[in-house]
């Protein structure tokens, strides 16, 4: 039977701002382990980290131990000797929430987020993170800048196929790169670039556009030069008989020359105001 939150022990699970609801003075139990918690007695800083981050997570982020804080935040809340209290179960403190830091690719594109500024006036940031993973293209890695290492994120994108590596640049700045691996449908052409095979090309956001016998290539915010490279190396593997579509943001004026020194005809279609199509294809005879 779970006692009352007023009589029952501080577990490593608890979030950070449920502690400190319970006192508010055991927010000097947090400083007193390390000086990384000084922020939690600013209040924009608090709702947004001690809402989030759970004991556990908080300890980890310090560097300090879990079991030892939970002791003596658990001393501090019941007024006893903090030898008299038994540390957190080891099923809590031993189980890491974190999945083991991967290596990043160098060579893949970076899209950076930088939400310091919402988070010291305490503004929800998680929004912003999570429209800006769901943007993020494939072979893509995300840097987020944040005030502190966002440890409840690397389980959270952890469970959507993310790896992930944290960096402190400074007690308040910390950079985390997220990035997803690259499935085993995916080859590599010289420069290590990575392109996607035709079959993973196809997306469902034509807008009704997409005709019968056409492949589809979105280079929407990649960094020159990745959006030719990915359409060349398309163009490679274009089934015969079939189009190149390539999704661009404006009309690719050094692809053009290119395409035509090659012997392909293309067609530019500039008429919408979000993306310009580009179809590719091989005459015939060539």
């Amino acid at each position: 039977m779970t006692r009352p939150a007023s009589t029952r022990p501080i577990d490593p699970a608890d979030r950070v701002i449920d502690v400190l609801l319970r006192d508010e003075r055991l927010v000097d139990v947090f400083v007193h382990h390390s000086r990384h918690f000084e922020k939690l007695r600013n209040p924009a800083v608090r709702r947004v980290m001690a809402r989030l981050v759970t004991v556990e997570q908080a300890a980890r982020i310090a560097g300090v131990s879990v079991d030892i804080l939970v002791r003596d935040l658990n001393a501090a809340l019941f007024g006893i000797d903090a030898a008299n209290i038994a540390s957190a179960p080891p099923s809590h403190a031993g189980a890491s929430t974190v999945p083991t830091a991967a290596t990043r690719p160098a060579a893949l594109p970076v899209v950076e987020l930088d939400v310091r500024d919402d988070m010291r006036v305490g503004r929800e940031p998680f929004s912003r993170i999570q429209a800006a993973v769901s943007a993020l293209a494939d072979g893509h890695v995300l840097r987020l800048r944040t005030v502190f290492e966002p440890v409840p994120l690397f389980a959270l994108l952890a469970k959507r196929g993310f790896s992930s590596e944290s960096r402190s640049d400074a007690p308040d700045d910390w950079s985390s790169w997220f990035w997803r691996a690259l499935p085993e449908s995916e080859a590599s052409v010289p420069g290590g670039v990575q392109i996607p095979r035709l079959a993973a090309l196809a997306r469902d956001d034509s807008g009704g556009e997409r005709r019968e016998h056409e492949v589809w290539l979105d280079v929407r915010g990649l960094e020159p030069p990745q959006p030719m490279l990915r359409t060349l190396a398309a163009l490679e593997t274009l089934p015969e008989g079939h189009v190149l579509v390539q999704v661009n943001q404006r009309v690719p004026q050094l692809l053009l020359p290119v395409l035509a020194e090659r012997g392909y005809a293309c067609e530019v279609d500039d008429s919408r105001l979000d993306r310009v199509l580009v179809r590719v294809w091989q005459p015939e005879g060539h």
